[in-house]
């Protein structure tokens, strides 16, 4: 039987320009990857919604490029592609806004431990496990797969078994869904938890829970093979940060500068939070307001 090869509209063309695209503009101006897997998303996300057909019931690109189980037979194989381009593609707000809200606090705090390269590996090649998983399990089906939810969870399995104890900023549902710090390894163990019952349960949604699954089974077991020589601490036990490309120390803030600027119970209110800050993306964002309120107040930063 000879090969199946679907057409693709422009726009979706264009869309797979954007997600390559921001991958080596992120490579050659040394962004961080996390920033550019968000930018491409919410853009191809944009894009999703603006180019729909059938009186704006059914997108182009969602169409186009999100992926089938049935893409696994030989028939279908040359839509293979689009177990990288599902990733990109969101079906709603709710959906784009929850994958990238947790995806900030989590694939920035792990870039700056693991570097550029190594997360970029782990992200694309638990979104393709985590997408495998679900199709093997669904073979033959021509539902559409879409999402960057198993890429999302093999980045949380891998930071939770390369720094368990380490802490991050990230919503999670307990009775209620709350925003709080949380050490990585609880928040596994409880993520893990509920999709394991979700899919003992068989609880009919529209949820790819065995994608989920799949992409934090593969984010552990690429940890261990790509980052067995990553767990690097001081001698107080603290983590060593990197950015996204070079090794460097951790930032060190000069406090005794700051305290002469806090000449306001409530700049001394947010240094003493700064101070006490472990998270080191949520102690750039209390900084950033520090400053931001001298700035308000005239004063001249030194």
């Amino acid at each position: 039987m000879d090969p199946v090869v679907n057409p693709i509209d422009t726009v979706s063309v264009i869309a797979i320009i954007i997600m390559i695209g921001s991958l080596v503009i992120a490579y050659v101006k040394k962004w961080m990857v996390t920033y550019a897997l968000i930018i491409a998303n919410v853009i191809v996300f944009i894009l999703t919604i603006i180019f729909t057909y059938d009186n704006g019931s059914f997108s182009i690109i969602i169409r186009d490029l999100g992926f089938r189980p049935i893409y696994l037979t030989p028939e279908y194989s040359p839509q293979l592609y689009t177990l990288f381009t599902s990733m990109f593609i969101h079906g709603g707000f709710a959906h784009i806004f929850g994958n990238m809200f947790i995806f900030l606090f989590l694939g920035i705090a792990f870039e700056q431990r693991i570097g550029a390269k190594k997360f970029l590996i782990i992200y694309l090649i638990s979104g393709i496990c985590g997408t495998l998983t679900h199709s093997l399990m669904n073979l033959g089906s021509e539902i559409l797969l879409i999402g960057a939810s198993g890429a999302i969870f093999g980045i949380m399995g891998a930071f939770a078994f390369s720094y368990p104890r380490d802490e991050v900023v990230m919503p999670v549902p307990i009775i209620i869904t709350v925003i709080t710090k949380i050490k990585v390894m609880y928040a596994v163990i409880l993520f893990a938890v509920i999709e394991t019952i979700i899919v003992m349960w068989d609880v009919k949604d529209t949820t790819a829970h065995y994608a989920h699954l799949g992409g934090l089974i593969s984010g552990v077991v690429l940890a261990a093979v790509l980052l067995r020589k990553q767990k690097k601490h001081d001698k107080k036990g603290a983590t060593v940060f990197y950015d996204s490309y070079s090794e460097q120390q951790p930032k060190r803030i000069d406090f005794s500068n700051l305290e002469k600027l806090a000449n306001t119970p409530d700049l001394k209110e947010i240094l003493d939070k700064v101070e006490k800050e472990t998270v080191s993306q949520v102690q750039e964002i209390w900084l950033g307001h520090f400053l931001e309120k001298i700035r308000c107040q005239n004063v001249i930063i030194p």
